[in-house]
C-alpha cells in the first residue's frame, strides 16, 4: 500500500499544484482552456505518435487488453442503463442527471492515465495506454453520445457527424500514425524525433495541471446519490470489473497494472464540455468530476496495491 501510495503521490501533487495556480488566480479559466487544448491536441498526440511508432508489438499482449478493457466499459454501459430505472424511481434521477452519471461511471481521464502509467511503467506502460486509447476511445465518445442524445433531451445527431467527430479526435489520429509507421517498418527521423520526446514529456506535466485547474472544490455540495453512483460505479466497480475480464484473458504483470489504472482513475473532464453541449446535466458532472478526482487520491493506491498482491 505505501509502495503504490508513494508511486501515485506525485501525480497527485502535481494536480494540487494546479488547483492552487487557478485558486490564486495565476491562471484564469480563460487560460486554462488554452492549457487544455494544447495538451489535447499537441502535447499528448506527440507522446503517442512518438510510443507507438517505436514500439514492439510482439511482446506485448495488446489484444488481450484491448479486449479486457473494451468488455469492461460495454458491460459498465450495461449496467448503467440496467440501473437507470431504479435512479429515475426511487432516487429521483432524472434523465439530463443520469447522463452525468453514465459519463462519470463509463469514461477515464487520459491525461491522469497517460502520466501515472509513464510513471509506473515507463516506455511500455506509456504504448500499453495508446492501446487502451484505441480500444476505448472511439466506443466511449460513441455511447456517450447517444445516451446523452436519448436523455439530455436534444436530437440525436446524424451519424456522419459523429463518426466525423471520432475520425477528428487528435489522440485516435495519433494512434493511426504511429501504428501506420510502425507497421511500414519507418523510423522517425533523429531531430523529428528528439522534438516529439520533448513535446511529450511535456504533456505529461502539462495535462496533470490542467487537470488541477479544472476542480472546483466550492461546487460540491453534499453528495446525492447522483454523485455517489457515479464515483463508486467508476472508482470501485469499474475496476473490479476490468480485474475478472483480466483474470479471463490472463494479463499480468505491466498489461494488468495498465488496465487496472485505465479502469481506475477519474472520469473524463471533457465530459463536462460534452454535457454542456448535449443538454446533460453539466453542473452534476462538474461536481462528478472533482468529487472522482479527490476520492481517487485514495481508491487508486488501493486498486494498485491490490493488483501487486494478484
Amino acid at each position: 500500500m505505501h509502495a503504490a501510495l508513494y508511486s501515485i503521490l506525485p501525480v497527485l501533487i502535481v494536480i494540487a499544484t494546479g488547483w492552487a495556480i487557478h485558486r490564486f488566480g495565476i491562471i484564469d479559466d480563460a487560460g486554462r482552456a488554452g492549457i487544455e487544448r494544447l495538451a489535447y491536441y499537441v502535447l499528448f498526440p506527440c507522446l503517442i505518435v512518438l510510443t507507438l511508432a517505436s514500439a514492439d508489438y510482439g511482446a506485448l499482449p495488446w489484444q488481450a487488453l484491448g479486449a479486457t478493457l473494451l468488455l469492461s466499459v460495454l458491460t459498465m454501459t450495461a449496467l448503467c442503463l440496467a440501473l437507470y430505472p431504479i435512479l429515475k424511481n426511487r432516487f429521483r434521477v432524472d434523465g439530463p442527471a443520469f447522463t452525468s452519471v453514465f459519463q462519470g461511471a463509463a469514461r477515464w481521464n487520459t491525461f491522469i492515465a497517460l502520466a501515472l502509467s509513464g510513471s509506473l511503467f515507463g516506455k511500455e506502460g506509456l504504448t500499453l495506454v495508446a492501446v487502451a486509447i484505441v480500444a476505448m476511445v472511439p466506443i466511449l465518445n460513441l455511447i456517450s453520445v447517444v445516451v446523452l442524445a436519448h436523455h439530455g433531451g436534444t436530437t440525436r445527431p446524424p451519424a456522419r457527424i459523429l463518426l466525423r467527430e471520432i475520425a477528428k479526435n487528435p489522440l485516435i489520429i495519433a494512434c493511426v500514425v504511429g501504428l501506420a509507421l510502425s507497421i511500414a517498418g519507418l523510423s522517425i527521423p533523429g531531430p523529428i524525433a528528439a522534438s516529439l520526446d520533448i513535446f511529450g514529456r511535456a504533456g505529461l506535466a502539462v495535462a496533470l495541471v490542467a487537470v488541477g485547474l479544472g476542480l472546483d472544490l466550492s461546487s460540491l455540495r453534499r453528495p446525492g446519490p447522483a454523485h455517489l453512483f457515479g464515483t463508486g460505479l467508476r472508482l470501485i466497480v469499474m475496476p473490479a470489473i476490468g480485474l475478472v475480464y483480466a483474470s479471463l484473458f490472463g494479463l499480468t504483470g505491466t498489461a494488468l497494472g495498465t488496465a487496472v489504472v485505465a479502469l481506475a482513475v477519474p472520469t473524463a473532464s471533457n465530459g463536462y464540455l460534452l454535457a454542456r453541449q448535449m443538454g446533460g446535466d453539466a453542473k452534476l458532472m462538474a461536481e462528478i468530476i472533482t468529487l472522482q478526482t479527490m476520492a481517487a487520491a485514495i481508491t487508486l493506491p488501493l486498486w494498485l496495491a491490490l493488483m501487486a498482491l494478484a
